[in-house]
This record gives structure tokens, sequence and C-alpha cells, in this order.
């Protein structure tokens, strides 16, 4: 079953250039994927008694263009499976013009992979729950089909930037959020992606708390940049890339 949500893009979630920030974008992505959950009866709600709670492992977004503020963007969403301790949900993003007339048709903008994962708040490790009953019948089982991209360490970066854990970076789950490591990344290097295509692909590895440090390495290449990102004891917590194409 597939599941959609509309939103307004706002000006605070643009950029210089106003085009929608990536991190934004995920923030969505993960607005859109909560909602779902909850409505399913097995979001943060449903969880977080247990002392459980989803945690976001790896995500990988195309778009063909970001929208800018005022239009009107609707995403797709659908879980496409539940296996080996991990849920993989796949999404669509379409964008409306700002006058919102239904005669107007939605156009594709992007589409995107996401993996989740159920983390014991407790223990810090992921557990498998996807044999409790409530989620049955939950599988759409649609497979958007992304080339996964692989991620390597940076033996020469470019360049690094140092970013402490601070309180605006924690969420709920009393770890840094998820779209704050990108956030980090970006503002260490911002490449040139505006009016193209653009990919991100982000793996998070290690959770990263209040107080930490967090360097982020980055080396730019010839298709975009890729990113690195270590924590006090120098293991690598997050990587990603973002490739620019025509």
């Amino acid at each position: 079953m597939k599941y959609n949500y509309e939103f307004d893009i706002k000006y605070q979630e643009v950029d210089d250039r106003k085009r929608l920030r990536l991190y934004n974008l995920e923030n969505y992505l993960l607005e859109v994927a909560g909602r779902v959950a909850d409505d399913l009866g097995f979001g943060i709600a449903h969880l977080h008694p247990m002392g459980l709670t989803w945690i976001l492992t790896r995500l990988s977004v195309e778009m063909t263009e970001l929208p800018r503020p005022n239009e009107h963007v609707r995403f797709e969403t659908w879980i496409e499976s539940n296996a080996h301790m991990l849920s993989t949900r796949d999404f669509r993003i379409y964008k409306q013009s700002a006058s919102h007339q239904p005669s107007e048709e939605w156009q594709l903008i992007g589409q995107c992979k996401s993996v989740w994962a159920v983390l014991d708040m407790e223990k810090r490790e992921i557990v498998n729950c996807f044999d409790d009953p409530i989620f049955d019948g939950a599988i759409d089982g649609e497979v958007i089909e992304m080339a996964r991209i692989r991620m390597t360490t940076i033996p020469e970066p470019t360049g690094s930037m140092p970013h402490p854990v601070v309180y605006s970076d924690l969420d709920y789950n009393k770890h840094c959020n998820s779209c704050k490591y990108l956030e980090a990344m970006l503002n260490a290097y911002r490449p040139d992606y505006y009016d193209k295509k653009v990919r991100l692909d982000i793996n998070y590895s290690k959770e990263v708390m209040l107080g930490d440090e967090l360097t982020t390495y980055y080396l730019v290449t010839d298709d975009g940049v890729q990113y690195q990102q270590k924590n006090n004891a120098g293991e690598t917590s997050c990587s990603a890339k973002i490739t620019i194409s025509e």
C-alpha cells in the first residue's frame, strides 16, 4: 500500500540559491517515514514504551531538481520489505506549482530508498522485532532499483572541519539527529549541484552523543564530493557521497 503526504516548501528551508537544502529534504523523508509508521501502529509512540526506537542506517536520494520556496511537494512512500533486522522504505517525490490548481499535473522530481532498524535504547543495540503481528500486512513489495554506492575511506582529504555535538544536534533518541550529520558535511564543503541532477548516498555506522566531536573529512572528485565523519576515537560515524550529473 502507498501513502502520500504533501507539504509547502518554506523560505527558511531553502538556501542562498533558493533551493531546498539537502538536509531539509532528508528531514521531510524522515517525517514522512515516521508518519507512516505511526499510522500503521508501529511508530515511536508504540516502540518507546518498550525501550525501542527507529534509527536510519542508510539513505539514497536521486533528485532531478530541488524544490523552491512555496512549491507544493508530495512524498509517495511505501514499505518495500522488513527482513534481516532491517526495514526498507521507498519514496517518490513530486512537485506542483505554487498555484495548487487541481488541474495541474504532478511532476516527478526524485526518488529515494531508505533502510531502517529498531534500536534498543538501553543496550544501544539493533534488535529484530518484525515477528510482531503488528507488522503483518504492512509490506507493499514494490522495489525502486537504485545502484548501491560503495563508501570508501578518504586517505588524503581535500579538507576537514570539526563540529562539537551540541544541544541543537540532539533528537529524542538522545543522540545526534540524522540530518545534523549531513548539515555538518555541507557546512564543511558544499559542491555546486544547482540546476543539475544530484544524488546523495549516506551511511550511518556509529552514533555520536552530546559533547562528542564529529570531524568531517571531505574529498572533492570529478563528479562531486565524498565525506567521512569520525568521532573522538577516530572511528567512522557516518560516510556519504554527493554525485552530480547533467
